[in-house]
């Protein structure tokens, strides 16, 4: 069974050790691992087409896949990294079987209230949460977008939340330890 491991370990200044190691942990579980970086890049005439080049082996990557195990670790910002997000959709179309993590184990909403109001939510007239500019905030209890925990947990899989200090938040593998033990139970036993 293939696994697709997606989540941006990719701009690490070590992420090839990172992927080589998530890829021999996926192994020693039962899986074939697939990751970013496993394909040559073509050669481009242009960092747009290199981008496109890049785009293109990843989908192909994700169709030879059955499962993918996303680090949907907030990067850059309060959610999810938005390439990672677009893989774990991508496999949710194509059918895949879906598992995610994150090293914060703090919900959206509390990240949001936190990172972007700056504490400022308050309650609106119908009792919804709404920010300092009027827009609502999600309140499902939920690790990040609704779109994203639904996704995995419609399909089947799990979503772990997981708390690391800082310092090791894009490079902890204790969460996807726990997804790769929980997927192979389920679909190589």
């Amino acid at each position: 069974m293939k696994v697709y491991l997606a989540g941006p370990e990719v701009f690490l200044s070590n992420a090839r050790e990172v992927l080589a190691h998530k890829a021999e942990l996926a192994r020693v579980a039962g899986f074939t691992p697939l990751a970013p970086d496993d394909l040559e890049i073509p050669p481009t005439n242009s960092k747009y087409e290199r981008g496109l080049a890049i785009s293109a082996i990843d989908e192909r990557l994700m169709q030879a896949s059955d499962l993918i195990i996303a680090n949907l670790t907030p990067f850059r910002g309060i959610s999810a990294d938005v390439g990672t997000a677009f893989e774990l959709g991508f496999m949710c179309a194509l059918g895949r079987h879906v598992y995610g993590y994150t090293n914060v184990a703090e919900s959206y909403l509390e990240r949001t209230s936190r990172n972007y109001y700056k504490g400022k939510v308050i309650s609106d007239a119908e009792g919804r949460l709404t920010g300092a500019d009027g827009l609502s905030v999600e309140d499902f209890d939920m690790a990040d977008n609704l779109m994203l925990d639904g996704g995995i947990v419609s399909r089947g899989g799990v979503f772990i939340r997981n708390t690391v200090s800082d310092a090791d938040i894009l490079t902890d593998l204790t969460a996807f330890k726990k997804c790769l033990a929980l997927a192979a139970e389920k679909y190589l036993r």
